[in-house]
């Protein structure tokens, strides 16, 4: 009997059923040399027990059965290649439990498996006001307060691409999208730019967001650009990529956060691979 995997895909934000396992589903999705194309995705391994899913669906007011499809789509794979069982908006319906494993996929197929997950933060309070500080934030959401601020920027996957300059801490920016009231997040992925993203995007862009943040210390964020933000922020530039213990993929819903970090030892065919 063969092996099924069910893979959320983002930035797609749909959930495949698959017997070709996750490299196979990413030399499959890729749409050619990394040379000449983009589209990198990052694609979550997801639990499975027998023909159904390992984990409950989020509640999404019933106008679709994610779970009898995707009992549907694992079930007809052990006949076929692929199955789609969630086509849209599957990311936000997925607890993070679910997730086996995080992996980054380069445009040519290239997969890295990040280290295993693991809890870096519980938020016990949700009580969100108007006109919080960021110190304000950071003992609603129980962390440890900042002697000092330093601006950082964050690459958000889902449920929204963007680029974020931020003066929040990865765990205070967590509990704020996810608490913020008129920008709620059911639930974010992202990851932390380096120290200094000034290049990596139109200097005037960044001068403007950078001064409205630093002149204002009730300002907590300012986004940088919507869209397609996955393909345009190097793999080396991601905090973590040089030094594991310091970034990675952070996800997080209004009750808690966790990491998948970068191995300690990457492979060199997936770091010279191009895309």
């Amino acid at each position: 009997m063969k092996s099924v995997n069910l893979i959320l895909s983002l930035p797609d934000d749909m959930c495949t059923a698959t017997s070709v396992g996750l490299d196979g589903l990413a030399r499959h999705r890729s749409p050619g040399s990394g040379q000449v194309f983009q589209g990198r995705s990052i694609l979550i391994d997801l639990k499975v027990e027998g023909d159904k899913p390992g984990f409950t669906f989020r509640d999404e007011g019933g106008w679709r059965d994610a779970k009898a499809d995707t009992s549907t789509a694992l079930a007809e794979c052990k006949t076929k290649k692929t199955k789609t069982a969630v086509s849209n908006s599957a990311f936000n319906i997925i607890p993070m439990d679910a997730f086996k494993s995080v992996n980054l996929v380069k445009t040519g197929g290239h997969v890295l498996t990040l280290e295993p997950g693991g809890e870096v933060a519980r938020f016990g309070n949700h009580a969100w006001r108007l006109n919080m500080s960021p110190d304000d934030l950071a003992a609603a959401a129980g962390l440890p307060k900042q002697t000092e601020r330093a601006t950082r920027c964050y690459l958000v996957f889902s449920p929204v691409e963007l680029v974020v300059l931020s003066s929040l801490t990865p765990g205070e920016y967590a509990w704020y999208a996810t608490h913020r009231a008129g920008k709620l997040f059911r639930q974010v992925l992202f990851t932390e730019i380096a120290p200094n993203p000034r290049h990596l995007m139109a200097e005037q862009t960044f001068d403007i967001a950078h001064e409205e943040l630093t002149k204002n210390p009730k300002k907590k964020t300012k986004t940088l650009y919507h869209g397609s933000a996955y393909d345009k922020i190097p793999f080396t530039a991601w905090m973590g990529y040089d030094k594991p213990a310091e970034g990675g993929v952070y996800c997080a819903d209004r009750d808690h956060m966790m990491v998948w970090r970068f191995p300690t030892k990457m492979p060199k065919t997936w770091a010279r691979a191009d895309g």
